[in-house]
């Protein structure tokens, strides 16, 4: 029904970004990007309790809404070093192709219709994980049909910075992503991260770098 391929690169030995992709039941699919503020040990300790989190609360039935707003809730009960997290999941129906989402300060992802190229999908974010108590998140939905795919990312691509201080940027990862199109999922994310590489030269990779992509197939 899918073909999903994901990569992390961390900055440090130990990274803040995480995904996730999980079946919360036979019909639904679950994807999740996600970003720590900060670096090392506190920012991966804090990434592991808030995919923890999410996993957890991610039900059959439950608006992905629910889930951030109680998930932030617990986060900012367990935030000793002032740090947050902005996550995107989407959970996406295998038998309807309907992709619900909420997007908590994370960054807007693209889709690929069938036989078209990547563009970028805008939604509203809300405010970060762990930011503030009591914020109340809110689910979205796109359709989607098969042979579409979706793309999301963590910052760490779009601030790849080259040595005249250049970010890599939108219209560079559009147009990136906009090559590979026609291209498997497996095939698309190391070539994305080829160009990035190209782009950066020799600089310092300053930041985790993670994406992820997703292709609806279809019920057969």
């Amino acid at each position: 029904e899918f073909e999903i391929y994901a990569a992390m690169v961390p900055a440090k030995e130990v990274g803040g970004d995480f995904y996730d992709f999980f079946m919360i039941d036979d019909r639904h699919l679950s994807i999740v990007a996600a970003d720590v503020s900060g670096k090392g040990i506190p920012a991966a300790l804090f990434m592991v309790i808030g995919k923890t989190l999410i996993k957890d609360h991610t039900t059959p039935g439950t608006d992905l809404g629910e889930v951030f707003t109680t998930v932030n809730n617990l986060l900012c009960d367990a935030n000793k070093d002032g740090m947050f997290i902005t996550a995107f999941e989407g959970v996406l129906d295998l038998d309807t192709g309907e992709l619900r989402f909420v997007n908590a300060g994370h960054e807007i992802p693209f889709i690929c219709r069938k036989g078209n190229k990547f563009k970028p999908y805008p939604i509203k974010a809300g405010f970060v994980l762990a930011g503030m108590e009591d914020m109340k998140y809110k689910s979205g939905t796109v359709m989607l049909e098969p042979g579409d795919k979706f793309f999301e990312y963590t910052d760490g691509v779009t601030e790849a910075t080259d040595s005249s201080n250049n970010l890599f940027g939108m219209e560079r990862l559009e147009e990136s992503l906009g090559k590979y199109s026609d291209m498997t999922v497996d095939e698309i994310l190391p070539l994305v991260k080829k160009d990035i590489d190209e782009f950066v030269g020799e600089e310092p990779q300053f930041d985790d770098i993670t994406m992820i992509c997703l292709e609806y197939k279809g019920r057969k």
